[in-house]
């Protein structure tokens, strides 16, 4: 019997239809989400129509059945855990709905996953219109994404499906627009095999698009304090380590990627643009110095076990930076790890006990150490927030005098890219912006 017949039946739904509620013009009138639920109903009948899925097995799945009632938020995260496409229908209404960036990150972080996995992209979140919408109005993780839509038709890009839907002399074009995307998820479901992954909380989800008004992506710096494989202490195994410190992958061989590249995957997912450099390469500013930029440190405990990196992860902890965030990231599948675990731990804690033990209740988890790939992806979003927040705080920018000799200190506002953006840009950024940042988008 071949593998084929040998694979049990995959039943997902095809798609996640993700929209923007729209309310009621005057409180009264039909529910104009009405047209989004027809829209919903057609292309289900075009992906049943081209798939192999058994009668009863959903094609699609939208909210409109269970958006009020108990469940309906663990409801729609089984549903992004496990759906092959995420379609999002692009509004301006869209960007400015929290839940559907909550449901846009939910379904990126399977993506990551899978690239950090197979050391292979696999985007499948396939956009379309439903009223028209400018590039500039597009946050990071939309704008990314490659918009192909030539074969749905002339007047889908001026009047998108709304406008197709809504006038009756555009009774075709809908229709051919209609059945092109369900062949772009019908074609991206079957090509990607984005495997499911776990339900994510809602209450901590994060929006992919952001929470700061401003141009461009947030700045957010990632550092990485680790040994390669010229510097390792003796006897430590080789495998999770490269020719740089962003080479080190701790979660080895579960994650086939380095951890600094997915981090930057996971961080640009929140629509920050991520920085990458080495601690062993960074100098650090002068204390009382302002922060130019939220960042992350993430920490190897074996690369303290250098005296000197271990001498200058210290004399960092003696002054207080909050707007750092700290990320302990530990393999306890790592045999050498899990028997060094008590004496690393320990030196770590007696290095650096300010950053260790400041900020929330999980920036503090994340200093204990972060276990796996999974718990990585949930916990760094919010040392990202907190690191974020704490940086708004206590970072001053300055405007232009408003009359000879007079200076107004205003705060920092978290937007970016902040090199040569205005007089409220810091310094230029350090380190190397988006390494990898390539576009793998299929949509």
């Amino acid at each position: 019997m071949s593998d084929s017949a040998r694979r049990a039946p995959d039943h997902r739904p095809y798609f996640f239809l993700s929209y923007a509620h729209t309310p009621r013009y005057g409180g009264g009138g039909p529910d104009p989400d009405m047209w989004v639920e027809r829209l919903f109903r057609d292309v289900c009948g075009h992906v049943m129509a081209m798939t192999d899925l058994p009668a009863g097995a959903p094609a699609g799945f939208m909210d409109r059945e269970i958006r009020s009632g108990e469940g309906w938020s663990e409801r729609i995260g089984e549903m992004l855990a496990t759906c092959r496409v995420f379609v999002p229908l692009y509004s301006p209404r869209y960007f400015a709905s929290e839940m559907c960036g909550k449901e846009w990150y939910a379904f990126a972080q399977r993506a990551i996953y899978h690239r950090a996995k197979h050391n292979r992209a696999a985007e499948a979140i396939v956009p379309a219109l439903w009223v028209p919408i400018s590039p500039e109005q597009l946050p990071g993780p939309a704008g990314r994404l490659r918009l192909d839509h030539r074969a749905f038709g002339d007047r889908y890009a001026t009047d998108g499906l709304y406008g197709l839907i809504k006038l009756r002399v555009l009774a075709e074009e809908y229709e051919a627009a209609v059945y092109e995307l369900a062949k772009r998820i019908v074609s991206v479901a079957d090509t990607t095999g984005v495997a499911p992954g776990s339900p994510v909380d809602y209450g901590l989800a994060p929006s992919a698009f952001g929470g700061a008004a401003g141009p461009g992506p947030r700045p957010m710096q990632l550092t990485i304090a680790a040994p390669t494989r010229h510097d390792l202490p003796e006897g430590r195994a080789p495998d999770y380590y490269g020719k740089q410190p962003q080479d080190w992958n701790p979660y080895h061989p579960d994650s086939a990627r380095p951890l600094a590249y997915v981090a930057q995957d996971l961080v640009r997912s929140l629509d920050y643009q991520a920085t990458l450099s080495s601690f062993d390469h960074e100098v650090p500013p002068a204390p009382g110095t302002p922060p130019t930029r939220p960042e992350i440190l993430l920490i190897d405990r074996w690369a303290l076990e250098d005296d000197d990196r271990c001498a200058r992860l210290a004399a960092f902890d003696a002054t207080p930076r909050p707007w750092v965030g700290v990320v302990v990231a530990w393999n306890r599948e790592d045999p050498q790890s899990r028997i060094s675990e008590a004496q690393l731990v320990e030196k770590l804690e007696r290095t650096m006990p300010h950053q260790l033990s400041q900020g929330r209740a999980a920036c503090r988890a994340a200093a204990r150490g972060v276990l796996s790939m999974e718990a990585f992806g949930q916990i760094l979003p919010q040392v990202v927030e907190a690191a974020a927040q704490e940086y708004l705080r206590h970072a001053t920018a300055f405007a232009p005098s408003p009359s000879p000799g007079a200076v107004r200190p205003l705060r920092a506002r978290l937007t970016g890219p902040m090199a040569g953006s205005g007089p409220l840009s810091p310094t230029a950024p350090r380190g190397t912006p988006d390494a990898e940042d390539t576009d793998d988008s299929q949509s």
